[in-house]
Protein backbone atom coordinates (compact mmCIF):
# COMPACT_ATOMS: atom_id res chain seq x y z
CA UNK A 1 0.00 0.00 0.00
CA UNK A 2 1.31 3.45 -0.91
CA UNK A 3 1.97 5.63 2.13
CA UNK A 4 1.68 9.39 2.27
CA UNK A 5 5.45 9.65 1.83
CA UNK A 6 5.28 7.42 -1.25
CA UNK A 7 2.90 9.70 -3.17
CA UNK A 8 4.81 11.07 -6.17
CA UNK A 9 5.40 14.82 -6.02
CA UNK A 10 3.82 16.76 -8.83
CA UNK A 11 3.08 20.35 -9.86
CA UNK A 12 0.42 20.76 -7.17
CA UNK A 13 3.03 20.19 -4.46
CA UNK A 14 5.10 23.06 -5.77
CA UNK A 15 2.12 25.42 -5.71
CA UNK A 16 0.96 24.38 -2.26
CA UNK A 17 4.48 24.75 -0.85
CA UNK A 18 4.35 28.46 -1.75
CA UNK A 19 1.04 29.08 0.00
CA UNK A 20 -0.54 29.30 3.42
CA UNK A 21 -2.66 26.27 4.22
CA UNK A 22 -6.27 27.02 5.22
CA UNK A 23 -7.52 24.91 8.12
CA UNK A 24 -10.84 23.06 8.08
CA UNK A 25 -10.96 22.50 4.31
CA UNK A 26 -11.80 18.93 3.28
CA UNK A 27 -11.18 16.53 1.63
CA UNK A 28 -8.57 18.39 -0.43
CA UNK A 29 -6.22 21.18 0.69
CA UNK A 30 -6.80 24.88 0.12
CA UNK A 31 -3.95 27.38 0.20
CA UNK A 32 -3.72 31.16 0.03
CA UNK A 33 -1.08 32.03 -2.55
CA UNK A 34 0.63 35.24 -3.72
CA UNK A 35 0.24 36.66 -7.23
CA UNK A 36 3.41 34.99 -8.45
CA UNK A 37 2.14 31.53 -7.49
CA UNK A 38 -1.28 32.26 -9.02
CA UNK A 39 0.51 33.18 -12.25
CA UNK A 40 2.56 29.99 -12.08
CA UNK A 41 -0.64 28.00 -11.75
CA UNK A 42 -1.89 29.64 -14.94
CA UNK A 43 1.32 28.67 -16.71
CA UNK A 44 0.95 25.05 -15.54
CA UNK A 45 -2.60 25.05 -16.87
CA UNK A 46 -1.36 26.40 -20.19
CA UNK A 47 1.26 23.65 -20.35
CA UNK A 48 -1.48 21.12 -19.50
CA UNK A 49 0.39 19.85 -16.47
CA UNK A 50 -2.74 20.73 -14.48
CA UNK A 51 -6.43 20.85 -15.45
CA UNK A 52 -8.80 23.62 -14.45
CA UNK A 53 -11.74 22.29 -12.43
CA UNK A 54 -13.29 25.61 -11.42
CA UNK A 55 -12.53 29.33 -11.11
CA UNK A 56 -14.77 31.52 -8.96
CA UNK A 57 -14.74 34.65 -6.86
CA UNK A 58 -15.71 36.18 -3.57
CA UNK A 59 -15.93 39.81 -2.56
CA UNK A 60 -12.22 40.08 -1.84
CA UNK A 61 -10.53 37.05 -3.41
CA UNK A 62 -10.57 34.50 -6.21
CA UNK A 63 -10.37 30.72 -5.95
CA UNK A 64 -9.20 28.08 -8.39
CA UNK A 65 -9.67 24.31 -8.13
CA UNK A 66 -6.94 22.36 -9.90
CA UNK A 67 -6.68 18.73 -10.93
CA UNK A 68 -3.44 16.83 -11.35
CA UNK A 69 -4.76 14.09 -13.64
CA UNK A 70 -1.64 11.92 -13.48
CA UNK A 71 -2.18 11.15 -9.80
CA UNK A 72 -5.85 12.08 -9.49
CA UNK A 73 -5.06 14.81 -6.96
CA UNK A 74 -7.08 17.99 -6.39
CA UNK A 75 -6.32 21.23 -4.56
CA UNK A 76 -7.84 24.70 -4.27
CA UNK A 77 -5.71 27.83 -4.32
CA UNK A 78 -6.89 31.29 -3.26
CA UNK A 79 -5.52 34.71 -4.16
CA UNK A 80 -6.62 37.77 -2.22
CA UNK A 81 -7.44 40.88 -4.26
CA UNK A 82 -7.15 43.99 -2.03
CA UNK A 83 -6.90 46.24 -5.08
CA UNK A 84 -9.68 44.45 -6.98
CA UNK A 85 -7.37 42.73 -9.48
CA UNK A 86 -5.66 39.39 -9.94
CA UNK A 87 -3.38 37.95 -12.64
CA UNK A 88 -5.36 36.57 -15.56
CA UNK A 89 -5.32 32.81 -15.94
CA UNK A 90 -7.06 33.02 -19.31
CA UNK A 91 -3.89 34.33 -20.94
CA UNK A 92 -2.58 30.76 -20.79
CA UNK A 93 -5.74 28.71 -20.23
CA UNK A 94 -8.65 29.44 -22.61
CA UNK A 95 -11.09 27.54 -20.38
CA UNK A 96 -10.73 30.40 -17.87
CA UNK A 97 -11.96 33.14 -20.22
CA UNK A 98 -15.65 32.95 -19.39
CA UNK A 99 -15.22 32.34 -15.63
CA UNK A 100 -13.00 35.44 -15.43
CA UNK A 101 -15.63 37.50 -17.23
CA UNK A 102 -18.32 36.15 -14.87
CA UNK A 103 -16.20 37.04 -11.80
CA UNK A 104 -15.91 40.61 -13.06
CA UNK A 105 -19.67 40.84 -13.63
CA UNK A 106 -20.52 39.55 -10.16
CA UNK A 107 -17.71 40.87 -7.94
CA UNK A 108 -15.96 43.61 -9.95
CA UNK A 109 -12.68 41.72 -9.57
CA UNK A 110 -10.68 42.22 -12.75
CA UNK A 111 -8.29 39.80 -14.40
CA UNK A 112 -5.18 41.84 -15.13
CA UNK A 113 -3.86 41.14 -18.59
CA UNK A 114 -7.01 39.40 -19.87
CA UNK A 115 -7.67 40.06 -23.54
CA UNK A 116 -11.46 39.66 -23.34
CA UNK A 117 -12.90 42.30 -21.01
CA UNK A 118 -16.50 42.04 -22.23
CA UNK A 119 -19.31 41.26 -19.77
CA UNK A 120 -20.60 37.69 -19.68
CA UNK A 121 -23.50 37.18 -17.28
CA UNK A 122 -24.44 40.85 -16.99
CA UNK A 123 -26.74 41.84 -19.85
CA UNK A 124 -27.34 45.32 -18.46
CA UNK A 125 -30.70 44.32 -16.96
CA UNK A 126 -29.80 43.98 -13.28
CA UNK A 127 -30.06 47.65 -12.38
CA UNK A 128 -26.82 47.43 -10.43
CA UNK A 129 -23.21 46.69 -11.29
CA UNK A 130 -21.33 43.80 -9.65
CA UNK A 131 -24.14 42.82 -7.25
CA UNK A 132 -21.90 40.59 -5.08
CA UNK A 133 -19.00 43.00 -4.60
CA UNK A 134 -18.31 44.33 -1.13
CA UNK A 135 -20.02 47.71 -0.70
CA UNK A 136 -21.20 49.93 2.16
CA UNK A 137 -24.78 49.33 3.44
CA UNK A 138 -26.16 52.38 1.65
CA UNK A 139 -25.04 50.85 -1.66
CA UNK A 140 -26.34 47.34 -1.00
CA UNK A 141 -28.24 45.69 -3.87
CA UNK A 142 -31.84 46.82 -3.75
CA UNK A 143 -31.08 50.03 -1.86
CA UNK A 144 -32.70 53.17 -3.24
CA UNK A 145 -29.32 54.75 -3.87
CA UNK A 146 -27.87 51.73 -5.67
CA UNK A 147 -26.09 52.78 -8.87
CA UNK A 148 -27.38 51.49 -12.14
CA UNK A 149 -25.37 48.86 -13.95
CA UNK A 150 -22.34 50.27 -15.70
CA UNK A 151 -23.37 48.02 -18.58
CA UNK A 152 -26.87 49.48 -18.86
CA UNK A 153 -26.86 49.13 -22.63
CA UNK A 154 -24.91 45.88 -22.69
CA UNK A 155 -27.72 43.96 -24.37
CA UNK A 156 -27.73 46.39 -27.28
CA UNK A 157 -24.01 47.18 -27.52
CA UNK A 158 -22.44 43.79 -26.90
CA UNK A 159 -19.54 43.46 -29.31
CA UNK A 160 -19.29 40.14 -31.09
CA UNK A 161 -15.89 39.20 -32.46
CA UNK A 162 -15.35 40.06 -36.09
CA UNK A 163 -14.64 37.71 -38.96
CA UNK A 164 -13.60 39.43 -42.16
CA UNK A 165 -13.65 38.11 -45.68
CA UNK A 166 -15.35 38.49 -48.98
CA UNK A 167 -18.97 37.37 -49.07
CA UNK A 168 -19.31 36.71 -45.33
CA UNK A 169 -22.66 37.31 -43.69
CA UNK A 170 -24.03 36.98 -40.17
CA UNK A 171 -26.99 34.90 -38.99
CA UNK A 172 -28.34 35.74 -35.53
CA UNK A 173 -30.24 32.90 -33.80
CA UNK A 174 -32.01 33.27 -30.47
CA UNK A 175 -32.13 33.89 -27.59
CA UNK A 176 -35.76 32.88 -28.15
CA UNK A 177 -35.94 29.60 -30.07
CA UNK A 178 -38.63 27.69 -31.89
CA UNK A 179 -38.65 24.82 -29.39
CA UNK A 180 -39.47 24.89 -25.69
CA UNK A 181 -35.87 25.26 -24.61
CA UNK A 182 -33.85 27.69 -22.55
CA UNK A 183 -32.58 30.95 -24.07
CA UNK A 184 -29.20 31.42 -25.66
CA UNK A 185 -27.99 33.58 -28.53
CA UNK A 186 -25.86 32.16 -31.34
CA UNK A 187 -24.18 34.51 -33.80
CA UNK A 188 -23.06 32.72 -36.97
CA UNK A 189 -20.68 34.16 -39.52
CA UNK A 190 -21.04 32.16 -42.70
CA UNK A 191 -19.76 31.96 -46.24
CA UNK A 192 -22.77 30.70 -48.11
CA UNK A 193 -23.88 27.74 -45.99
CA UNK A 194 -20.48 27.04 -44.43
CA UNK A 195 -19.96 28.30 -40.87
CA UNK A 196 -16.80 30.40 -40.58
CA UNK A 197 -17.34 31.36 -36.96
CA UNK A 198 -19.89 30.78 -34.23
CA UNK A 199 -20.00 32.91 -31.11
CA UNK A 200 -22.35 32.26 -28.20
CA UNK A 201 -23.96 34.76 -25.86
CA UNK A 202 -25.32 33.13 -22.71
CA UNK A 203 -26.36 34.32 -19.26
CA UNK A 204 -30.05 34.83 -20.02
CA UNK A 205 -31.13 32.48 -17.23
CA UNK A 206 -28.78 33.78 -14.55
CA UNK A 207 -30.78 33.52 -11.34
CA UNK A 208 -28.34 34.44 -8.60
CA UNK A 209 -27.83 30.98 -7.12
CA UNK A 210 -24.66 31.97 -5.26
CA UNK A 211 -26.41 34.95 -3.71
CA UNK A 212 -29.43 32.83 -2.74
CA UNK A 213 -27.11 30.33 -1.06
CA UNK A 214 -25.57 33.02 1.13
CA UNK A 215 -27.07 32.64 4.62
CA UNK A 216 -29.41 29.80 3.64
CA UNK A 217 -30.20 27.01 6.04
CA UNK A 218 -28.79 23.63 5.14
CA UNK A 219 -32.24 22.33 4.18
CA UNK A 220 -33.02 25.31 1.93
CA UNK A 221 -29.57 25.22 0.34
CA UNK A 222 -29.86 21.50 -0.38
CA UNK A 223 -33.21 22.02 -2.09
CA UNK A 224 -31.80 24.89 -4.16
CA UNK A 225 -28.80 22.77 -5.18
CA UNK A 226 -31.11 20.09 -6.56
CA UNK A 227 -32.94 22.65 -8.70
CA UNK A 228 -29.94 24.35 -10.33
CA UNK A 229 -30.21 22.26 -13.51
CA UNK A 230 -33.32 20.09 -13.58
CA UNK A 231 -31.95 17.27 -15.73
CA UNK A 232 -28.96 16.92 -13.38
CA UNK A 233 -30.79 17.19 -10.07
CA UNK A 234 -29.24 14.05 -8.59
CA UNK A 235 -25.71 14.99 -9.65
CA UNK A 236 -25.97 18.48 -8.14
CA UNK A 237 -27.60 17.15 -4.98
CA UNK A 238 -24.86 14.56 -4.49
CA UNK A 239 -22.12 17.14 -5.16
CA UNK A 240 -23.63 19.54 -2.63
CA UNK A 241 -24.23 16.83 -0.06
CA UNK A 242 -20.73 15.41 -0.39
CA UNK A 243 -19.18 18.88 -0.04
CA UNK A 244 -21.21 19.51 3.12
CA UNK A 245 -20.39 16.08 4.49
CA UNK A 246 -16.69 16.60 3.82
CA UNK A 247 -16.74 19.97 5.56
CA UNK A 248 -18.54 18.66 8.65
CA UNK A 249 -16.93 15.19 8.63
CA UNK A 250 -20.42 13.76 8.45
CA UNK A 251 -20.49 9.99 8.03
CA UNK A 252 -23.54 8.69 6.17
CA UNK A 253 -25.06 5.17 6.18
CA UNK A 254 -23.80 2.65 3.65
CA UNK A 255 -27.29 2.09 2.29
CA UNK A 256 -27.62 5.80 1.54
CA UNK A 257 -24.33 5.78 -0.37
CA UNK A 258 -25.50 2.92 -2.59
CA UNK A 259 -28.94 4.46 -3.08
CA UNK A 260 -27.23 7.63 -4.29
CA UNK A 261 -25.35 5.58 -6.87
CA UNK A 262 -28.61 4.00 -7.98
CA UNK A 263 -30.33 7.38 -8.32
CA UNK A 264 -27.39 8.79 -10.27
CA UNK A 265 -27.39 5.94 -12.78
CA UNK A 266 -31.16 6.19 -13.28
CA UNK A 267 -30.71 9.89 -14.00
CA UNK A 268 -27.92 9.08 -16.47
CA UNK A 269 -30.07 6.47 -18.23
CA UNK A 270 -33.05 8.80 -18.62
CA UNK A 271 -30.98 11.63 -20.06
CA UNK A 272 -28.99 9.46 -22.44
CA UNK A 273 -32.20 7.89 -23.76
CA UNK A 274 -33.70 11.33 -24.32
CA UNK A 275 -30.56 12.74 -25.91
CA UNK A 276 -30.03 9.92 -28.38
CA UNK A 277 -33.62 10.28 -29.52
CA UNK A 278 -33.35 14.05 -29.80
CA UNK A 279 -30.20 13.76 -31.93
CA UNK A 280 -32.08 11.42 -34.25
CA UNK A 281 -34.93 13.93 -34.38
CA UNK A 282 -32.55 16.69 -35.51
CA UNK A 283 -31.58 14.40 -38.40
CA UNK A 284 -35.32 13.99 -39.21
CA UNK A 285 -35.42 10.40 -37.88
CA UNK A 286 -38.62 10.95 -35.92
CA UNK A 287 -39.46 7.27 -35.42
CA UNK A 288 -36.32 6.69 -33.37
CA UNK A 289 -36.97 9.91 -31.49
CA UNK A 290 -40.41 8.69 -30.47
CA UNK A 291 -39.16 5.26 -29.41
CA UNK A 292 -36.26 6.58 -27.34
CA UNK A 293 -38.67 9.06 -25.75
CA UNK A 294 -40.87 6.13 -24.73
CA UNK A 295 -37.91 4.49 -22.98
CA UNK A 296 -37.12 7.73 -21.18
CA UNK A 297 -40.75 7.96 -20.09
CA UNK A 298 -40.61 4.44 -18.67
CA UNK A 299 -37.64 5.44 -16.56
CA UNK A 300 -39.40 8.59 -15.35
CA UNK A 301 -42.45 6.58 -14.35
CA UNK A 302 -40.31 4.05 -12.51
CA UNK A 303 -38.57 6.90 -10.71
CA UNK A 304 -41.91 8.25 -9.55
CA UNK A 305 -43.17 4.83 -8.51
CA UNK A 306 -40.02 3.86 -6.59
CA UNK A 307 -38.81 7.22 -5.26
CA UNK A 308 -41.75 9.62 -5.53
CA UNK A 309 -40.41 11.99 -8.20
CA UNK A 310 -40.02 11.64 -11.95
CA UNK A 311 -36.78 13.67 -12.01
CA UNK A 312 -35.61 12.43 -8.60
CA UNK A 313 -35.45 15.96 -7.19
CA UNK A 314 -34.79 16.32 -3.45
CA UNK A 315 -34.16 12.58 -3.04
CA UNK A 316 -30.51 13.15 -2.09
CA UNK A 317 -29.93 15.29 1.01
CA UNK A 318 -26.94 16.00 3.27
CA UNK A 319 -26.57 13.03 5.56
CA UNK A 320 -28.00 10.47 3.14
CA UNK A 321 -31.24 10.25 1.18
CA UNK A 322 -34.77 11.40 1.91
CA UNK A 323 -36.32 8.16 0.62
CA UNK A 324 -35.67 4.44 0.77
CA UNK A 325 -36.25 1.69 -1.78
CA UNK A 326 -38.83 -0.95 -0.94
CA UNK A 327 -38.50 -4.61 -2.03
CA UNK A 328 -41.35 -3.98 -4.48
CA UNK A 329 -39.46 -0.99 -5.87
CA UNK A 330 -36.30 -3.06 -6.30
CA UNK A 331 -38.27 -5.68 -8.24
CA UNK A 332 -39.77 -2.98 -10.45
CA UNK A 333 -36.31 -1.62 -11.24
CA UNK A 334 -35.04 -5.08 -12.16
CA UNK A 335 -37.95 -5.48 -14.56
CA UNK A 336 -37.21 -2.02 -15.98
CA UNK A 337 -33.59 -2.98 -16.65
CA UNK A 338 -34.67 -6.04 -18.64
CA UNK A 339 -37.14 -4.03 -20.73
CA UNK A 340 -34.62 -1.26 -21.39
CA UNK A 341 -31.82 -3.63 -22.32
CA UNK A 342 -33.95 -5.56 -24.83
CA UNK A 343 -35.61 -2.59 -26.47
CA UNK A 344 -32.51 -0.39 -26.44
CA UNK A 345 -30.47 -2.93 -28.37
CA UNK A 346 -33.18 -3.08 -31.03
CA UNK A 347 -33.26 0.69 -31.42
CA UNK A 348 -29.48 1.00 -31.56
CA UNK A 349 -29.46 -1.60 -34.31
CA UNK A 350 -31.89 0.57 -36.31
CA UNK A 351 -29.68 3.62 -35.76
CA UNK A 352 -26.52 1.83 -36.80
CA UNK A 353 -28.09 0.41 -39.95
CA UNK A 354 -29.67 3.63 -41.23
CA UNK A 355 -27.45 5.15 -43.95
CA UNK A 356 -29.37 8.44 -43.96
CA UNK A 357 -28.83 8.86 -40.21
CA UNK A 358 -25.16 7.95 -40.34
CA UNK A 359 -24.59 10.25 -43.30
CA UNK A 360 -25.68 13.16 -41.10
CA UNK A 361 -23.79 12.06 -37.97
CA UNK A 362 -20.48 10.62 -39.16
CA UNK A 363 -17.82 13.27 -39.72
CA UNK A 364 -20.09 16.10 -38.55
CA UNK A 365 -19.15 18.49 -35.76
CA UNK A 366 -15.68 17.10 -35.05
CA UNK A 367 -14.09 18.14 -31.76
CA UNK A 368 -10.35 17.55 -31.93
CA UNK A 369 -8.90 15.59 -28.97
CA UNK A 370 -6.27 18.27 -28.37
CA UNK A 371 -8.98 20.87 -27.78
CA UNK A 372 -10.97 18.59 -25.50
CA UNK A 373 -7.87 18.04 -23.38
CA UNK A 374 -6.91 21.71 -23.35
CA UNK A 375 -10.32 22.72 -22.00
CA UNK A 376 -10.53 19.85 -19.52
CA UNK A 377 -13.73 18.82 -21.24
CA UNK A 378 -15.53 16.02 -19.42
CA UNK A 379 -18.49 13.74 -19.96
CA UNK A 380 -19.46 12.13 -23.24
CA UNK A 381 -18.19 15.17 -25.16
CA UNK A 382 -14.67 14.70 -23.84
CA UNK A 383 -14.75 10.91 -23.96
CA UNK A 384 -15.81 10.97 -27.62
CA UNK A 385 -12.64 13.00 -28.24
CA UNK A 386 -10.18 10.74 -26.42
CA UNK A 387 -10.26 12.40 -22.96
CA UNK A 388 -10.80 9.41 -20.71
CA UNK A 389 -11.79 11.32 -17.59
CA UNK A 390 -14.64 10.20 -15.33
CA UNK A 391 -14.98 11.51 -11.76
CA UNK A 392 -16.39 8.13 -10.70
CA UNK A 393 -12.93 6.71 -11.40
CA UNK A 394 -10.70 9.75 -10.75
CA UNK A 395 -10.60 10.87 -8.01
CA UNK A 396 -13.42 8.39 -7.42
CA UNK A 397 -16.04 8.21 -4.70
CA UNK A 398 -18.34 5.65 -3.12
CA UNK A 399 -19.94 3.39 -4.14
CA UNK A 400 -18.22 3.33 -7.55
CA UNK A 401 -14.98 1.89 -6.23
CA UNK A 402 -16.89 -1.34 -5.51
CA UNK A 403 -18.65 -1.54 -8.86
CA UNK A 404 -17.44 -3.04 -12.12
CA UNK A 405 -17.86 -0.69 -15.07
CA UNK A 406 -15.89 0.60 -18.03
CA UNK A 407 -15.51 4.18 -19.23
CA UNK A 408 -16.04 4.16 -23.01
CA UNK A 409 -13.62 6.35 -24.96
CA UNK A 410 -13.55 7.08 -28.71
CA UNK A 411 -11.30 9.30 -30.79
CA UNK A 412 -13.27 10.47 -33.84
CA UNK A 413 -14.94 13.32 -31.92
CA UNK A 414 -17.94 13.69 -34.24
CA UNK A 415 -21.70 13.54 -33.63
CA UNK A 416 -21.69 9.79 -34.20
CA UNK A 417 -18.93 9.30 -31.62
CA UNK A 418 -20.88 11.31 -29.03
CA UNK A 419 -23.91 9.13 -29.74
CA UNK A 420 -21.89 5.94 -29.37
CA UNK A 421 -20.32 7.02 -26.09
CA UNK A 422 -23.86 7.53 -24.79
CA UNK A 423 -24.90 4.11 -26.13
CA UNK A 424 -22.00 2.40 -24.38
CA UNK A 425 -22.67 4.34 -21.18
CA UNK A 426 -26.27 3.14 -21.22
CA UNK A 427 -25.06 -0.45 -21.22
CA UNK A 428 -22.62 0.29 -18.38
CA UNK A 429 -25.32 2.05 -16.33
CA UNK A 430 -27.67 -0.91 -16.76
CA UNK A 431 -24.89 -3.17 -15.46
CA UNK A 432 -24.35 -0.87 -12.50
CA UNK A 433 -28.05 -0.69 -11.62
CA UNK A 434 -28.08 -4.48 -11.38
CA UNK A 435 -24.95 -4.50 -9.21
CA UNK A 436 -26.37 -1.79 -6.96
CA UNK A 437 -29.62 -3.71 -6.50
CA UNK A 438 -27.81 -6.99 -5.90
CA UNK A 439 -25.53 -5.56 -3.21
CA UNK A 440 -27.66 -2.81 -1.67
CA UNK A 441 -26.84 -2.80 2.07
CA UNK A 442 -29.54 -2.87 4.73
CA UNK A 443 -29.94 -0.22 7.39
CA UNK A 444 -30.81 3.45 7.73
CA UNK A 445 -30.72 5.88 4.84
CA UNK A 446 -29.94 9.08 6.74
CA UNK A 447 -27.59 10.00 9.58
CA UNK A 448 -28.21 12.89 12.01
CA UNK A 449 -25.93 15.88 11.51
CA UNK A 450 -22.85 16.25 13.68
CA UNK A 451 -22.58 19.14 16.10
CA UNK A 452 -21.15 22.19 14.30
CA UNK A 453 -18.41 23.67 16.45
CA UNK A 454 -16.60 25.91 13.96
CA UNK A 455 -16.71 27.18 10.41
CA UNK A 456 -15.58 24.61 7.86
CA UNK A 457 -15.20 24.24 4.10
CA UNK A 458 -15.73 21.30 1.79
CA UNK A 459 -15.53 20.39 -1.88
CA UNK A 460 -16.74 17.56 -4.07
CA UNK A 461 -16.44 16.35 -7.66
CA UNK A 462 -19.30 14.19 -8.95
CA UNK A 463 -19.94 12.63 -12.36
CA UNK A 464 -23.26 13.77 -13.79
CA UNK A 465 -24.62 12.59 -17.10
CA UNK A 466 -22.97 15.56 -18.91
CA UNK A 467 -19.69 15.27 -17.06
CA UNK A 468 -18.10 16.31 -13.78
CA UNK A 469 -19.99 18.68 -11.48
CA UNK A 470 -17.86 20.58 -8.95
CA UNK A 471 -19.21 21.97 -5.67
CA UNK A 472 -17.50 24.09 -3.02
CA UNK A 473 -19.07 25.26 0.22
CA UNK A 474 -18.24 27.19 3.37
CA UNK A 475 -20.37 26.39 6.40
CA UNK A 476 -20.61 28.87 9.26
CA UNK A 477 -20.26 27.96 12.93
CA UNK A 478 -24.05 28.35 13.26
CA UNK A 479 -24.68 25.70 10.61
CA UNK A 480 -25.81 28.03 7.82
CA UNK A 481 -24.26 28.24 4.37
CA UNK A 482 -21.94 31.22 4.08
CA UNK A 483 -20.77 30.61 0.53
CA UNK A 484 -21.40 28.02 -2.16
CA UNK A 485 -20.16 27.68 -5.72
CA UNK A 486 -21.12 25.17 -8.40
CA UNK A 487 -19.38 24.52 -11.70
CA UNK A 488 -21.38 22.74 -14.38
CA UNK A 489 -19.53 20.69 -17.02
CA UNK A 490 -21.11 22.97 -19.62
CA UNK A 491 -18.71 25.80 -18.71
CA UNK A 492 -15.96 23.89 -20.50
CA UNK A 493 -18.17 22.36 -23.21
CA UNK A 494 -20.05 25.39 -24.58
CA UNK A 495 -16.86 27.02 -25.97
CA UNK A 496 -15.94 23.78 -27.74
CA UNK A 497 -19.27 23.72 -29.58
CA UNK A 498 -18.08 26.90 -31.29
CA UNK A 499 -15.00 25.04 -32.50
CA UNK A 500 -16.86 21.87 -33.50
CA UNK A 501 -19.33 23.63 -35.79
CA UNK A 502 -16.64 25.52 -37.74
CA UNK A 503 -16.56 24.38 -41.38
CA UNK A 504 -19.91 22.59 -41.13
CA UNK A 505 -23.06 23.86 -42.77
CA UNK A 506 -25.54 26.00 -40.84
CA UNK A 507 -28.22 23.31 -41.18
CA UNK A 508 -26.07 20.91 -39.15
CA UNK A 509 -25.92 23.20 -36.14
CA UNK A 510 -29.02 21.74 -34.40
CA UNK A 511 -27.50 18.27 -34.77
CA UNK A 512 -24.12 19.37 -33.38
CA UNK A 513 -25.75 21.39 -30.62
CA UNK A 514 -27.88 18.49 -29.44
CA UNK A 515 -24.94 16.10 -29.58
CA UNK A 516 -23.28 18.37 -26.98
CA UNK A 517 -26.54 19.16 -25.14
CA UNK A 518 -24.91 21.72 -22.85
CA UNK A 519 -26.94 23.15 -20.00
CA UNK A 520 -28.03 26.79 -20.07
CA UNK A 521 -29.34 26.81 -16.50
CA UNK A 522 -26.34 24.99 -15.04
CA UNK A 523 -24.00 27.39 -16.82
CA UNK A 524 -25.79 30.64 -16.02
CA UNK A 525 -26.50 29.84 -12.34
Amino acid sequence: MMTRQDVPRGPLDGLLAQGELVAQHRPWPRCRVPAKTWTTAGELLGEQELTLLALWGEADCVHMALLEETHGRIAVITHECPDGTYPSVARRCPAAVRPERAIRDLFDLRAAGAEDQRPWLDHGRWGIAAPLRRRPPEEAPGAASAPESSEASAAESYRFLEARGEGLHQIPVGPVHAGIIEPGHFRFTASGEAVVRLEERLGYVHKGVESLMDGASLADAARLAGHVSGDSSVAYSIAFARAVEAALEWEIPARATWLRGLLAELERLANHMGDIGAICNDAAFTILHANFAMLREQIARANHSCFGHRLLMDRVVPGGTSVDLTPEGALALRELVEVLRTRFVELVDVYDNSPSMLERAVGTGILRPALAKRFGCGGFVGRASLRAFDARKTPGYAPYGELEFDVPVLNSGDVNARVWVRIKEVHESLRMVEQLLDRLPTGEVRAPPPRVAAAAEGAALVEGFRGDVFAWIRMGATGVVERCHFRDPSWFQWPLLEAAIEGNIVADFPLCNKSFNCSYSGHDL
